[in-house]
């Protein structure tokens, strides 16, 4: 834990804390990306059910994700608050990856994919949001949290780019099934980095030292989570984030090869599209310091939402605009998440100042759940809609169907950016606030007779 609001984590420990986020990107895109069309085309279970096999499954972490929140806030282990949950994700994860990645055609159902999307899901779910708390906790100081979300970030996306380099490279190879291939490559590369990262990190960076938590009731829990317009506001956008990412990341690759005729290139352009989230994230955070996060995740917003329009002029085979355009839209693959991340944080410091209690945990899980929630309906409605209008991938679609498609892939995205834009522009945990929020938060660790006359002088702004 940092000492003071001018400690920087050393570069060799961010890299360390940020590791598990390259198998979490390397999952992550395949997931929005691949599994779904694998499963609907390739094994043949049509894109209505494994729509419908996306959304339900998300129905359930409604209840496990909170949960798992309030498990890694209440039971601490020697090792610290966070780590030993980080390794109890990796089995979990590595199974249902295996599972879903290298399936059996002959054991593939809607049934089969549930099962196993839900123990992904669960698996998935303690490692990113066990990780996520756990960098709240590591430093309090109101820009460094955006560093180190963002470092997460570009992690993630280095993670995303390996795995989209990856069906390049198999298909160089010219297997016998080249669908499955891709599928496996992208599998054994999250079972490989999943445990290697992890020990990485739980070996190199150290944690806030593990104290009894007082047991809090659900009724509590949601009480106070009730009364919370921030940490509201957050996941409302966080939602909507979610949905503006998954409807790019899932219907792209239908965008670039059924409607501009683009062949080949789509992996590469959707590839170019991640790279360029890695220039973005550093620019944004480093605009946070001058505008605040809630006003550079709004400018982030606008300009993503104004660019999109642009698909709407991009003619068939236009290989170099639309790599252009997908360059300039690589702003919403990691900026406006790193942004609301480092703003939950803040959220957390919050609720210990007025509650008393420590419980990143539980708010990182619903951010996870939120986050999951908006990738789900993207899935699942874009997918039934496009059953809805007749538009079948890879074949020739009537006018119409190639309209509702485009009004599909481009007016919702455009929409929402703005309602987050509404939703955050007055948010009301500033830079001035988390600093008076510290300092409460430091008073009262000091002696008691220190603390109370501190507490005193120091109110919420």
């Amino acid at each position: 834990m940092l000492s003071n609001q001018t400690d920087r984590l050393s570069k060799s420990t961010l890299m360390a804390y940020a590791s598990p986020a390259i198998p979490i990107g390397a999952l992550g895109i395949p997931l929005a990306i691949y599994v779904p069309p694998f499963f609907a085309q390739e094994l043949g279970l049509g894109l209505a059910v494994v729509g419908m096999v996306f959304m339900l499954a998300r129905v359930w972490d409604v209840f496990t994700d909170p949960l798992l929140g309030i498990l890694s806030d209440r039971y601490p282990s020697r090792w610290g608050r966070r780590r030993h949950w980080l390794v109890l994700s990796v089995p979990i994860l590595m199974l249902s990856t295996y599972m879903l990645f290298m399936p059996n055609p002959e054991d593939v159902s809607a049934w089969y994919l549930g099962v196993w999307i839900f123990f992904l899901y669960v698996g998935w779910t303690l490692l990113s949001l066990t990780h996520q708390a756990w960098g709240a906790e590591v430093s309090p100081n109101y820009h460094e949290r955006s560093r180190i979300t963002g470092a997460r970030e570009i992690f993630i996306i280095i993670g995303s780019v390996f795995c989209l380099l990856l069906p390049s490279i198999i298909e160089q190879m010219n297997p016998e099934n080249l669908e499955m291939a891709r599928m496996s490559a992208m599998g054994w590369m999250v079972i490989i980095l999943l445990p290697l990262t992890i020990l990485w990190a739980s070996l190199k960076v150290k944690e806030k030292p593990a104290s009894p938590v007082e047991s809090i009731s659900w009724t509590e829990t949601f009480q106070t989570l009730k009364k919370n317009g921030p940490m509201q506001r957050l996941l409302a956008s966080d939602v909507l984030v979610g949905i503006i990412q998954n409807i790019t990341a899932s219907l792209f690759l239908f965008y670039a090869a059924d409607i501009l005729k683009l062949g080949t290139w789509a992996s590469l352009i959707l590839l170019l599209n991640f790279i360029s989230g890695l220039f973005y994230i550093p620019l944004f955070i480093a605009l946070s310091n001058k505008l605040g996060k809630h006003l550079t995740l709004c400018v982030c917003m606008v300009l993503y939402a104004v660019g999109l329009n642009a698909v709407w002029f991009i003619p068939e085979g236009a290989v170099v605009a639309t790599a252009i355009l997908m360059l300039l839209l690589g702003m919403s693959v990691g900026a406006p998440t790193a942004l609301i991340r480092s703003m939950m944080a803040d959220v957390v410091d919050e609720d210990t100042v007025k509650t008393g209690k420590e419980r990143a945990g539980l708010f990182f899980s619903l951010h996870s759940l939120t986050w999951k929630l908006g990738s789900a309906l993207a899935i699942g409605i874009t997918y039934l809609v496009l059953a809805y209008i007749g538009y079948t991938p890879g074949e020739a679609n009537t006018d119409s169907a190639n309209l509702g498609f485009m009004c599909l892939f481009i007016l919702p995205p455009v929409v929402l950016s703005l309602a987050i834009v509404a939703i955050v522009y007055r948010f009301p945990i500033t830079r001035e606030r988390q600093e008076q929020n510290r300092k409460i938060l430091e008073a009262r660790q000091r002696p008691e007779a220190q603390s109370a006359a501190a507490e005193q002088e120091l109110q919420p702004v």
